[in-house]
Protein backbone atom coordinates (compact mmCIF):
# COMPACT_ATOMS: atom_id res chain seq x y z
CA UNK A 1 0.00 0.00 0.00
CA UNK A 2 2.84 2.34 1.07
CA UNK A 3 4.45 1.62 -2.51
CA UNK A 4 1.07 2.77 -4.03
CA UNK A 5 0.81 5.73 -2.51
CA UNK A 6 4.48 6.85 -3.41
CA UNK A 7 3.62 6.70 -7.56
CA UNK A 8 1.91 9.71 -7.50
CA UNK A 9 4.24 11.67 -5.58
CA UNK A 10 7.11 10.74 -7.40
CA UNK A 11 5.46 11.27 -10.51
CA UNK A 12 4.88 14.53 -9.06
CA UNK A 13 8.06 14.84 -7.93
CA UNK A 14 9.74 14.41 -11.49
CA UNK A 15 7.36 16.97 -12.76
CA UNK A 16 8.24 19.64 -10.60
CA UNK A 17 11.87 18.74 -10.69
CA UNK A 18 11.78 19.26 -14.33
CA UNK A 19 9.97 22.10 -14.36
CA UNK A 20 12.14 23.77 -12.13
CA UNK A 21 14.96 23.86 -14.95
CA UNK A 22 13.35 26.30 -16.40
CA UNK A 23 13.19 28.60 -13.10
CA UNK A 24 16.90 27.72 -12.71
CA UNK A 25 17.98 28.68 -17.02
CA UNK A 26 15.99 32.08 -16.40
CA UNK A 27 17.77 32.77 -12.87
CA UNK A 28 21.08 32.20 -14.70
CA UNK A 29 20.11 34.47 -17.63
CA UNK A 30 18.59 37.02 -14.91
CA UNK A 31 22.14 36.77 -13.50
CA UNK A 32 23.92 37.07 -16.46
CA UNK A 33 22.57 40.27 -17.76
CA UNK A 34 23.13 41.84 -14.18
CA UNK A 35 26.56 41.08 -14.09
CA UNK A 36 26.83 42.02 -18.11
CA UNK A 37 29.04 38.94 -18.57
CA UNK A 38 28.67 35.60 -19.41
CA UNK A 39 29.16 32.66 -16.61
CA UNK A 40 29.52 29.36 -16.22
CA UNK A 41 26.24 26.96 -17.21
CA UNK A 42 24.98 25.67 -13.67
CA UNK A 43 25.29 22.31 -12.80
CA UNK A 44 21.78 22.54 -10.82
CA UNK A 45 20.12 22.71 -14.28
CA UNK A 46 21.75 19.07 -15.24
CA UNK A 47 20.73 17.58 -12.21
CA UNK A 48 16.99 18.85 -12.41
CA UNK A 49 16.50 18.07 -15.44
CA UNK A 50 17.83 14.22 -15.24
CA UNK A 51 16.31 13.74 -11.85
CA UNK A 52 12.97 14.87 -13.13
CA UNK A 53 13.38 12.42 -15.87
CA UNK A 54 15.05 9.39 -13.15
CA UNK A 55 11.66 10.25 -11.44
CA UNK A 56 9.14 10.02 -14.03
CA UNK A 57 10.68 6.77 -15.00
CA UNK A 58 10.77 5.29 -11.24
CA UNK A 59 7.21 5.97 -10.84
CA UNK A 60 6.28 3.48 -14.04
CA UNK A 61 8.95 0.89 -12.71
CA UNK A 62 7.63 1.11 -9.49
CA UNK A 63 3.51 1.06 -10.99
CA UNK A 64 4.82 -2.00 -12.88
CA UNK A 65 6.66 -3.71 -10.28
CA UNK A 66 3.20 -3.35 -8.20
CA UNK A 67 0.84 -4.58 -10.54
CA UNK A 68 2.95 -7.79 -10.73
CA UNK A 69 3.62 -7.70 -6.72
CA UNK A 70 -0.28 -7.76 -6.55
CA UNK A 71 -1.49 -10.07 -9.16
CA UNK A 72 1.28 -12.84 -7.63
CA UNK A 73 0.35 -12.36 -3.86
CA UNK A 74 -3.33 -11.30 -4.05
CA UNK A 75 -4.59 -12.60 -6.99
CA UNK A 76 -6.34 -9.21 -8.06
CA UNK A 77 -5.50 -6.59 -10.13
CA UNK A 78 -4.03 -3.18 -9.51
CA UNK A 79 -6.80 -1.30 -10.09
CA UNK A 80 -9.15 -3.37 -8.02
CA UNK A 81 -8.05 -1.51 -5.00
CA UNK A 82 -8.04 2.20 -4.45
CA UNK A 83 -4.18 2.71 -3.65
CA UNK A 84 -3.93 0.43 -6.79
CA UNK A 85 -6.23 2.67 -9.05
CA UNK A 86 -4.54 5.78 -7.38
CA UNK A 87 -1.32 4.22 -8.67
CA UNK A 88 -2.11 3.54 -11.93
CA UNK A 89 -4.51 6.58 -12.72
CA UNK A 90 -1.28 8.60 -11.68
CA UNK A 91 1.27 6.83 -13.79
CA UNK A 92 -1.87 6.58 -16.81
CA UNK A 93 -0.79 10.51 -16.19
CA UNK A 94 2.78 10.38 -16.06
CA UNK A 95 3.49 9.46 -19.83
CA UNK A 96 2.89 12.68 -21.03
CA UNK A 97 5.03 14.21 -17.94
CA UNK A 98 7.84 12.15 -18.97
CA UNK A 99 7.35 13.17 -22.81
CA UNK A 100 7.91 16.89 -20.70
CA UNK A 101 10.34 16.05 -19.20
CA UNK A 102 12.60 14.61 -21.98
CA UNK A 103 11.73 18.15 -23.92
CA UNK A 104 13.40 19.99 -20.59
CA UNK A 105 16.05 17.60 -21.20
CA UNK A 106 16.39 18.26 -24.82
CA UNK A 107 15.71 22.24 -24.39
CA UNK A 108 18.77 22.16 -21.84
CA UNK A 109 21.02 20.51 -24.12
CA UNK A 110 20.14 22.08 -27.19
CA UNK A 111 22.62 25.40 -27.70
CA UNK A 112 20.72 28.70 -27.61
CA UNK A 113 20.89 30.08 -31.14
CA UNK A 114 20.79 33.71 -30.46
CA UNK A 115 23.00 33.43 -27.52
CA UNK A 116 22.41 34.80 -23.95
CA UNK A 117 21.55 38.99 -24.32
CA UNK A 118 23.19 40.95 -22.04
CA UNK A 119 21.73 44.14 -22.37
CA UNK A 120 23.11 47.13 -22.75
CA UNK A 121 26.29 46.59 -20.52
CA UNK A 122 28.74 49.65 -21.73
Amino acid sequence: MIAALLVPVVAALGVASSLYVQVIHEDWVDRQQAACRHMPFPTMEHVAGWAGLALGLSAVIVCVLLTRRIRRHHGVRLWDTWPGLLAFVSVSLNVPAILLELFMLWAMHTPDGSGSVLGDCG
